[in-house]
Order: C-alpha cells, then sequence, then structure tokens
C-alpha cells in the first residue's frame, strides 16, 4: 500500500467512525409524543367542525379585533404602520383595516396587528398573560384573504390559534411564568397563535405543524 492509498483510507475510516454515531441519532430521534400528538392536532383542525360556543366564541374575538385595528388605524402607531407599507410594502390581496390599502399576507398581517394593538383596547387572556387577538386576527385574516378561504375555516383557524397560542405559556408556567420573569409572554404567546392560525388556513400537514412549531420557537424565544 502506498502513501495515497494509506491517507485515502485512514480517511475513509475515519468518516465512517464519524458517520455512525449521526447516523444512529438520526435513525433514533424523532418527534417526541406530545409533539406528534399536537401537530396531528393542529393539522386537523382545518376540517374539524367547532363546537357551537366555540364558534360563538371565535366570532366575538374576530369582532373585537377588528374593531381594534380599526380605532388603531387612526392612532400614531397605526399611521406608522400604514405609512410603512405605502413605502416598503408590496401588492398583494391582504386588506389593512380601515384604510383603502392592500399588502402582501406578511405585510398586512404586521400592519394589522400593530393597530390592533395600539390604543390597547384588544383582548386579553389571564391564564396566559398575553394578548392573543391582536396576533392571531391579523394574521388568520390576511392568510384567508390569500387563500380566498371560506368563513367557517376562518373560524377554525382562529380557533386554533388562540388554542395552541396560549396554551404553550400556560404549560410555561402562565401568569406565574410572565409576572415572575423579566421575560415578556406577548412575544411567545402572539407568535404560536399567529403561526397556528396561519398554518391551519395554508392547510400544512403534521409533519409541516412540527416544522412550524418549531420555527415559532426560535422567533418567539431564541431557541
Amino acid at each position: 500500500m502506498n502513501r495515497r492509498n494509506f491517507l485515502s483510507a485512514t480517511a475513509t475510516a475515519a468518516a465512517g467512525v464519524a458517520v455512525a454515531p449521526a447516523r444512529a441519532l438520526a435513525q433514533s430521534a424523532g418527534p417526541s409524543p406530545e409533539m406528534r400528538a399536537l401537530s396531528e392536532y393542529m393539522s386537523a383542525a382545518a376540517d374539524r367542525p367547532l363546537p357551537a360556543e366555540a364558534a360563538e366564541q371565535a366570532k366575538h374575538h374576530l369582532l373585537d379585533t377588528l374593531a381594534s385595528m380599526v380605532s388603531g388605524s387612526q392612532l400614531p402607531p397605526g399611521l406608522a404602520a400604514q405609512q410603512h407599507i405605502r413605502e416598503f410594502g408590496g401588492a398583494g390581496a391582504a386588506t389593512i383595516a380601515g384604510t383603502a390599502l392592500t399588502a402582501t399576507a406578511t405585510d398586512a398581517a404586521l400592519a394589522n396587528g400593530v393597530m390592533g394593538h395600539a390604543d390597547e383596547t384588544d383582548d386579553s387572556h389571564n391564564a396566559s398573560r398575553s394578548h392573543p387577538g391582536c396576533a392571531v386576527v391579523p394574521a388568520a385574516l390576511a392568510v384567508g384573504e390569500e387563500f380566498g378561504v371560506d368563513g367557517a375555516r376562518l373560524l377554525r383557524a382562529v380557533t386554533l390559534g388562540y388554542d395552541v397560542g396560549t396554551r404553550v405559556v400556560i404549560a410555561m408556567g402562565g401568569y406565574d411564568f410572565g409576572s415572575g420573569s423579566s421575560l415578556a409572554t406577548h412575544s411567545i404567546a402572539g407568535t404560536f397563535c399567529a403561526s397556528a392560525a396561519a398554518a391551519c388556513l395554508s392547510g400544512l400537514d403534521a409533519r409541516q405543524m412540527r416544522w412550524v412549531l418549531d420555527y415559532a420557537a426560535q422567533q418567539s424565544s431564541g431557541i
């Protein structure tokens, strides 16, 4: 065996040693039972009929947040959001509440979210110490307009957003987590709320829902 063959054989053996544990880890790793159950629950939400009481509550929260968006459109934060859309937003199918402006789903969700929380008349959830509506509803309306979904599916997405986003914070300690630390729960609940609602309207499967949850965790808390 010459020097070149020896080096080649050594490199191959070393690579094999390094790859073997990685392969074993990849084969053994997988979603936890909790992650699997949650992602499957989320992926089925678009076609799962809502109980009458839940549907009625979703309508109330949707209208309440929409009213907050319209009132916020006349306040300095709302006007700043509209100016941002005029300067940087692209053409799209999603409406900016209280205006004649339209934008992409992403830009509309951002602007409407700012307006929805501008005067803090949006809803709040005590158990999770969060304001879910100003995240859920703008995201759901924007993506719903983008895909042209019907009202029933929109309500299911809104309900899922409230359900998932608030429960994430509750699982972390809920009100005590928010009041007993320097961490703001609004970014955590809001990010998961909006992500779940948008994913529901996008028709993602369980595997894709896991990706959504992964990215929501990264965006909200830097995991």
